[in-house]
């Protein structure tokens, strides 16, 4: 890679870091009274580390006898006060300071800690939420299991690098600040020496941080198709051991393992080379100081005190140097963790609120398509031209062949996907007319895969309908021809499902899933071949309860059968 290609990967790590402040600062914002007075305590802090190494300076230069002709460097009574107490004092400061010191580190450190934690909890809840709320489209073009890593791992990273490598940072930047100060107040010359190290400094870093920082984005990726592919095989578990796979899948994890153990250490031996370099580069400068220090103070332009304060500060001020060179391998990877996340929040839906809609009024029931064509993105038109009109209770059938776009359809009845062209519309207004949720509020829906949720039957019952009584839940349940089998659950309606309802047979799942729909008292009903894969008696107990659900409501039954 040439000088010039590195030099333009580094420019992209502070755009980066830039990008991610911006898109959090709203967040940051709502926090900025706790980070105030954390700031304020860092800074108490700040001066309580400037003043640590000046008593032992008085020590040196004023109190301790050395074995030397130089008169300057004697036991001596400074303004009368006797060495000895001169020493307590002195040995009391340092407890003092410490103490004092570590107190507003501790409120400092606690502070930030909170904020950044009560921070990245509000981005995770918005991450989820905008999940939510993104289009089908977008979720048929990105893996669930990378999201999941989004929203946990790559949120876990940022608030732990925070935590750990951030705030320390910003203290030793802090400090670091006023070392220079000081350092350049007691000595010009010794403070030019010193700054000689940033320059160096800088060069390294531009010849390896955009290094490091695109093998960690590279990393994260591939740590998004690993949680991709564990999450897909695991959810299909029941087919990988049927059909024996287990000997394919493993083969492929273990491809994709092994390209994101290469980008792991691709990024360990780049910041090896980094951290060896500054450390090299630190103890030259201090060998420098402390050789032309010495010679200033045999020169007796420096006492020995001063020169040991100064090089107290010199290795105190490049210690966020050494650990930005240790650490900068995790701000990498937290910023590339924290672009994925604004990638995402930053995704517009391809299908939202427009300006002009409006909660929906109670439905009638009445359907009707004009002239709808739709396409998949890039794809041919599974839809071309519908027109159709279905009156309120009446019962519509979408008959056709595997992939001729009946699913489609009821998806755009939801808008869940908006039409390329043409219109549809409920009760003679447009859907974009009404909000995504009234609308939808207004639909019930079974599916030919009952998705049921990890959690009691009342509740997935009662997701139909947002406060729903336990009046209501059982009416629906009875509705759907489900409420005897649940009561012969051990717990009833507050037995607790397995995840996707695993718990239950597929006749069962099916109408609990009628019973949710059902609760809703919806004017619209779709049914999406809710019978597929049941046997006879599941059969029969299910149409008895798609009968009691359909009954006086506008209905759209997709089949297979003609």
């Amino acid at each position: 890679m040439s000088d010039r290609a590195k030099e333009k990967d580094l420019k992209k790590i502070m755009p980066g870091m830039m990008r991610i402040g911006r898109r959090f600062l709203p967040y940051i914002r709502k926090r900025q009274l706790l980070i105030a007075g954390s700031f304020l305590a860092l800074l108490v802090e700040t001066g309580f580390r400037l003043l640590e190494p000046w008593s032992l300076k008085f020590v040196f230069d004023h109190v301790l006898v050395t074995e030397t002709n130089n008169d300057s460097l004697k036991v001596i009574v400074s303004h009368g006060i006797d060495p000895m107490l001169l020493l307590a004092l002195l040995a009391l400061s340092i407890v003092v300071i410490s103490v004092l010191g570590s107190f507003a580190a501790y409120l400092s450190t606690f502070g930030m800690a909170l904020a950044s934690v009560q921070i990245l909890t509000d981005i995770r809840s918005d991450l989820y939420s905008h999940l939510q709320r993104l289009s089908l489209t977008f979720h048929m073009q990105h893996k669930s299991g990378d999201l999941i890593t989004r929203v946990t791992a790559d949120i876990d990273r940022i608030k732990l690098t925070i935590v750990k490598v951030i705030l320390p940072l910003v203290t030793n930047i802090v400090a670091l600040v006023g070392m220079l100060v000081v350092m350049s107040w007691m000595n010009w010359e010794l403070s030019a020496i010193a700054l000689t190290i940033f320059p160096l400094f800088y060069f390294s870093m531009t010849r390896l941080i955009g290094r490091i920082r695109h093998v960690s984005r590279e990393h994260r990726k591939f740590q998004g198709i690993l949680a991709a592919t564990t999450s897909e095989t695991i959810g299909a578990i029941e087919v990988v051991q049927a059909l024996s796979l287990h000997n394919q899948l493993e083969d492929i994890f273990e491809q994709q393992n092994n390209i994101t153990l290469n980008h792991g250490a691709k990024s360990l031996k780049l910041l090896a080379v980094l951290q060896r370099t500054v450390q090299i580069l630190i103890a030259l400068t201090i060998a420098l100081v402390l050789w032309r220090g010495s010679h200033l103070v045999i020169q007796k332009t420096l006492t020995p005190g001063d020169l040991l304060v100064f090089i107290t500060y010199l290795k105190n001020a490049f210690e966020p140097i050494r650990k930005l060179s240790n650490q900068f391998s995790e701000i990498a990877k937290a910023t590339a963790s924290g672009e994925r996340i604004i990638d995402v929040l930053d995704y517009e839906p391809h299908v939202r609120n427009l300006p002009r809609a409006k909660p929906a009024h109670p439905f009638f029931g009445a359907v009707r398509f004009e002239n709808v064509t739709f396409a998949y993105e890039s794809g041919k038109a599974i839809l071309q031209n519908i027109s159709f009109e279905a009156q309120p209770g009446q019962k519509v059938a979408v008959v056709g062949a595997s992939g001729g776009g009946k699913s489609t359809l009821i998806s755009l009845i939801l808008r869940l996907y908006d039409p390329n062209s043409g219109r549809i519309l409920i009760d003679g207004q447009d859907l974009g007319e009404y909000t995504l949720d009234s609308l939808r509020q207004q639909i019930g829906v079974v599916l030919q895969e009952s998705i049921l949720f990890a959690a009691s039957i009342r509740e997935n019952i009662a997701y139909g309908k947002l406060g729903a009584t336990d009046a209501e839940i059982e009416q629906a349940a009875k509705i759907a021809n489900a409420h005897d089998f649940i009561m012969n659950l051990p717990d009833g309606y507050e037995t607790v499902l397995g995840e996707r309802g695993c718990t239950l047979s597929g006749g069962q799942r099916q109408r609990i899933a009628i019973a949710r729909a059902a609760i809703r008292k919806a004017p619209i009903v779709i049914l999406d071949e809710p019978t597929t894969g049941l046997d006879n008696a599941s059969e029969q107990a299910v149409n008895k309860a798609l009968n009691r659900l359909t009954q006086g409501r506008t209905t759209f039954l997709i089949s297979h059968n003609k």
